[in-house]
């Protein structure tokens, strides 16, 4: 069915409207559109690149770290799930079901139908462990095989009733890591280790800073012995999960009867991780970095870095401007240098337009620039400009402003983070910080570990534990709500 081609309108402002402010900037940056299958998403060039760029840092850094790529079917027998009971129930409701296959006409209806029922119905993958699991049996048989680290890029669907772009689609894009080991220990070696190499792309990378830590009992994935999470923390207060990483223990060998013969030549089963990161990453770096003019990349994901903005519409402007130009072209090409040199668009315009791209750097060059032996720079993140000589090494001085740009980006969201992080020691004080509805930052407060408890906090307030975390020291005290001992502070926020 067809849908009307909207109108191109200006991005809401962040302070008036704050999920419309995404909305639109998605929508206008050309990151995503809305699909004509409800709930799903059309990712555009400008967001695929960005997922490209996610992408390859993240596989240079799985495999620095011994894992290899594979890559498994997206349908999985139903009977698989339901071997897994935890597993299971998590997926139930958001699962995928094929039924059918071929089509016919309907002639009662004008259209098509499914023609044959499946003699079993085949899932659509919502996470990978269950056929992973099955085709691990057929490969493990001794230790010698052990241990197995291996990882997938690919595509997940699973039937969200509520969407929004990049943050919760029914279909959306991820890589998923499956290994086998011989040990618990080298297992929960292998969750950790993965933790540390998502947190140091999300903060090297992304530019984003992160809390880690342990999941509790009610909020770690389905079928897992442990959950370690990120959680960063968007413009608007709200904590965003940036990735997870699972121990499983046996949890899944058993249900798929996977065991190996040990040194001591004896059979156990074998243990488990997995771990993953999807497209959801885009909508964190959106939220946590972009303005009212657009979006704002951190320049080591910036499909292209740099911009030349030639000025001049005289012939005699252009060309004292075009040998400089082309020179830029040549030697900045490792930036992605983009040259925009459209004359039906005024400079100002096509300013406003780069901003609104997220291009990390732009260089103005015009006749004034060209006589003064200088070219102009502009920082996407701060407006700030300056001159650079045009006799230097302009590359060189190129990625000294890309590099202070990609430090300085973390640095002002880690300093957002500590303004918007505080300490609370009773129930009153935590709903007062909480305010009655939207982000609050992070709240650091005591529980007492019951399940119980946790979910009143989730039901009257709105807020999730969102970890145990790292970066805080283990502090005894009360919990704020039924005043029993606690061990430590852990993080409460509302949500995305």
């Amino acid at each position: 069915m067809a849908t009307a081609k909207r109108d191109e309108k200006a991005i809401c402002p962040r302070a008036e409207d704050y999920a419309r402010w995404y909305t639109d900037l998605v929508l206008r940056s050309e990151l995503a559109d809305y699909s004509p299958v409800a709930g799903c998403m059309v990712i555009r060039p400008n967001g695929y690149g960005l997922w490209e760029k996610m992408r390859d840092a993240l596989d240079g850094m799985f495999k620095e770290t011994g894992h290899r790529n594979a890559y498994f079917p997206m349908f999985i027998p139903v009977e698989f799930l339901a071997k897994e009971a935890q597993h299971v129930e998590g997926f139930a409701m958001e699962c995928g079901v094929v039924t059918h296959s071929g089509l016919e006409a309907d002639p009662e209806n004008g259209g098509l139908r499914p023609k044959r029922a499946l003699d079993s119905p085949l899932v659509l993958r919502p996470t990978s462990e269950t056929i992973i699991w099955h085709m691990y049996g057929q490969w493990i048989n001794s230790y010698r095989d052990l241990p197995i680290l291996i990882n997938q890029w690919a595509n997940v669907v699973r039937w969200e009733m509520r969407t929004r772009l990049f943050l919760r689609t029914r279909e959306f894009l991820w890589q998923e890591g499956h290994t086998a080991h011989a040990t618990a220990a080298e297992a929960v070696a292998e969750a950790t280790t993965i933790l540390e190499v998502y947190r140091r792309f999300a903060e090297e990378y992304m530019a984003v800073p992160v809390l880690t830590g342990l999941k509790t009992e009610a909020e770690k994935f389905a079928g897992a012995v442990d959950t370690y999470t990120l959680e960063a923390l968007t413009q608007d207060g709200r904590a965003i999960q940036a990735g997870t990483s699972h121990y499983l223990g046996q949890n899944f060998a058993k249900a798929f009867d996977v065991t190996f013969q040990t040194a001591e030549n004896t059979r156990d089963f074998v243990y488990a991780t997995s771990w993953g990161v999807s497209t959801r990453l885009i909508g964190a770096l959106v939220m946590c970095h972009s303005d009212d003019k657009g979006l704002v990349l951190p320049p080591r994901l910036a499909t292209n870095q740099v911009v030349v903005v030639p000025i001049g519409r005289k012939d005699e402007e252009k060309a004292l401007v075009a040998p400089v130009v082309e020179r830029l072209r040549a030697e900045l090409k490792p930036f992605d240098v983009i040259v925009d040199s459209d004359d039906s668009k005024s400079p100002g315009f096509k300013f406003a337009e780069w901003e609104l791209r997220g291009i990390p750097l732009r260089i103005e060059c015009g006749r004034r620039d060209v006589e003064a032996g200088q070219l102009t720079l502009a920082r996407r993140d701060t407006g700030e400009k300056k001159t650079i000589p045009l006799a230097g090494d302009v590359a060189a001085a190129i990625r000294g402003e890309l590099d202070v740009m990609q430090q300085a980006m973390f640095q002002r969201a880690l300093d957002f983070r500590a303004a918007n992080t505080r300490t609370v020691e009773t129930y009153d004080e935590f709903k007062e910080a909480l305010g009655p509805e939207g982000g609050a930052g992070f709240l650091l407060a005591h529980w007492d570990g019951t399940t119980a408890t946790e979910k009143r906090i989730q039901e009257e307030t709105n807020a999730t534990i969102r970890c145990l975390p790292d970066q805080f020291p283990a502090e005894p005290g009360r919990c704020i709500v039924t005043g029993e001992p606690s061990a430590r502070r852990v993080v409460f926020a509302r949500s995305y």
